[in-house]
């Protein structure tokens, strides 16, 4: 399933005032419902230069679009992510799922991903 983006101003605002909050470790996800399945990024100048917010951002989109297949039903997302040394593909996409697991927004399942894989694979030294 594709989802769309979430571009105008007035759209976010009037997610972020009417919307709910689910926190995570690496992230917020502030959600509600919608006709179809949209998501934001919201990354501001603290999280560095345009190069690292550009990163955080496909980062985020790619997490994201792994666990859009598995929504129940439409919902708007945006997704906030929390400062820090390092930004990695593999947190971002197990935080998207605990989020939507917690929130009841998808049914207890786990996406397949190479990264994933990979990352097991790397800490048995294989």
């Amino acid at each position: 399933m594709n989802y769309l983006r979430i571009k105008k101003k007035k759209e976010i605002t009037g997610l972020l005032k009417n919307g709910k909050r689910s926190h995570a470790s690496s992230l917020t996800v502030v959600y509600g419902g919608g006709e179809k399945t949209a998501m934001a990024v919201c990354v501001g100048k603290k999280y560095g230069k345009s190069t690292q917010r550009n990163r955080i951002k496909r980062l985020l989109r790619e997490a994201f679009r792994i666990w859009a297949d598995k929504l129940e039903k439409p919902q708007r997302f945006l997704l906030i992510p929390k400062v820090a040394e390092e930004y990695s593909f593999a947190v971002y996409q197990r935080e998207i799922g605990k989020i939507l697991k917690r929130e009841r927004l998808i049914e207890n399942q786990h996406p397949k991903s190479d990264c994933a894989e990979y990352e097991i694979s790397a800490q048995n030294g294989i």
